[in-house]
């Protein structure tokens, strides 16, 4: 298996996703936990009609930077992100900034996820970082295999 920087891939990605193609890949870092795994869950994207709070999108933000997050928030062209897993730090962007939006998540194991829209965990903001913890600290060490 060879893997490639997400800076070489993504901007392909975003070419096939535009033509309307599905593209599946794994994403990596933390800041989708504990809803997507970075380095070990695989997920499949495809462009949408339309977005919507909850949704979880492929963003190019300014600079060439591309984020896998949940939206947050919509504001007629705006769009506010955040990352499962972030404390803090959100993200804003436009409709046209969306690449695709992910339409499936599957564990190493080959088990589909049921796609979440997140809405109890947007709701526990303030506990976030204390199940966050619990999650790193516990149930990933128990139930999460590499």
């Amino acid at each position: 298996m060879h893997l490639v920087a997400n800076d070489i891939l993504i901007p392909h990605f975003a070419d096939l996703l535009r033509e309307g193609k599905r593209i599946e890949f794994t994403p990596t870092g933390v800041s989708m936990r504990p809803f997507i795994e970075g380095g070990r869950d695989v997920v499949v994207l495809q462009k949408q009609p339309d977005v919507r709070v909850g949704d979880v999108c492929l963003v190019q933000l300014p600079e060439t930077t591309f984020v896998l997050h949940r939206v947050i928030a919509l504001d007629r062209n705006r769009i506010t992100l955040m990352g499962d897993g972030n404390c803090s730090g959100m993200e804003h962007c436009s409709r046209e900034d969306v690449l695709g939006t992910v339409i499936s998540v599957r564990s190493p194991r080959g088990i589909h996820k049921p796609l979440t829209r997140g809405w109890c965990w947007r709701y526990l903001f303030l506990p976030r970082w204390f199940w966050l913890k619990v999650y790193r600290h516990t149930l990933l060490k128990l139930y999460v295999k590499p």
